[in-house]
């Protein structure tokens, strides 16, 4: 099979025809039909997430089909033991021992990846391949985020892409009012903003009209975590919704003060993909999609690494 391959961190993917991968005990093979890039995937080809498979295929926003036919979707969370005390809480994606598609297991960057059928998603049949994936992280991990803010009613969105454009939309169906900040200058993105429903757009460096109860960062960016504070209404939270993040600098606790709130989102569980996936069409979530042809991984990762995406990258072999 041709496959997309992180041979060293920092250098760029190289094509490369690899055996396609045999199914284990309880494992599925599937073929795939799209794989959403994401910037979880920029942090590991970059080197920022540390200790990747190597050789890697990357890639976790994959939506593939079974040999008998079967359309499922491939999420970032591709295994948990079921046994720590993380896992028979319900909270599987804490689990020590987690593997995970694109980073400690081969993912979609290929025309076959395998995985834990267990961990597999049903798609839901109002999407095409191309505007599926996306659904698969971007807006797992943003539903994720969106539910530990909180039910507060003004929400700061900081950095407008992949996961910002599922959760605006989400936000707005639950009546909530959506106030989007972009990098500053960027006026594409705020117009993007506005026509998902955003009441407000401006950049990060600015503040709203009004304070927030809830902000969820997607930026990784650290000195958005006070920025954030600073705007932020009493009892309101920040919530970091990324895998890696740039250094928090030192603020005032006055920023916190007032039973304000700072946490982090870790991966997903596969109750978060179930509960999603199942409400996307009832909103209806619309993702903005752009595709690319498989080979074309590292131009799709340039992009996302300038910000030259609106919405979501999918590769398609």
């Amino acid at each position: 099979m041709r496959a997309m391959v992180l041979e060293a961190p920092g250098q760029p993917l190289v094509e490369r025809e690899l055996p396609e991968p045999e199914p284990a005990s309880g494992q599925l093979a599937l073929r795939v039909r799209a794989c959403g890039v994401c910037r979880t995937d920029l942090h590991v080809v970059d080197g920022e997430l540390r200790e990747p498979k190597l050789p890697l295929v990357p890639g976790h926003q994959v939506v593939g089909v079974t040999p008998d036919g079967r359309r499922l979707g491939v999420p970032w969370l591709g295994w948990a033991c079921g046994e720590c005390r993380y896992c028979l809480r319900g909270r599987e994606n804490l689990c020590d021992l987690a593997r995970f598609t694109g980073y400690t297991l081969d993912g979609g960057y290929a025309e076959w990846l395998v995985a834990d059928e267990r961990f597999c998603l049903e798609v839901p049949a109002a999407y095409e391949h191309g505007h599926a994936a996306p659904l698969l992280c971007a807006g797992l991990i943003g539903y994720r985020a969106l539910r530990l803010a909180g039910d507060g009613e003004r929400l700061g969105l900081y950095g407008f892409g992949s996961s910002a454009h599922i959760v605006a939309q989400v936000a707005r169906w639950q009546g909530r009012r959506v106030f989007a900040f972009t990098r500053p200058g960027d006026e594409e993105s705020r117009a993007f903003a506005r026509q998902l429903g955003a009441e407000w757009a401006g950049g990060s460096d600015e503040p709203p009209p009004e304070e927030l109860d809830a902000a969820i960062l997607f930026a990784p960016a650290g000195e958005l975590v006070p920025a954030a504070l600073r705007v932020l209404a009493k009892g309101g939270i920040v919530v970091a919704a990324g895998i890696h993040m740039s250094d928090v600098p030192a603020f005032p606790y006055e920023l916190l003060w007032g039973e304000r709130a700072v946490r982090s989102v870790a991966n997903l569980t596969r109750a978060d993909g179930r509960e999603f996936l199942e409400l996307a069409p009832r909103v209806p979530v619309r993702t903005e999609v752009e595709t690319l042809p498989l080979w074309q991984a590292n131009e799709a990762l340039d992009r996302l690494r300038s910000g030259r995406v609106r919405g979501s990258l999918v590769l398609v072999p």
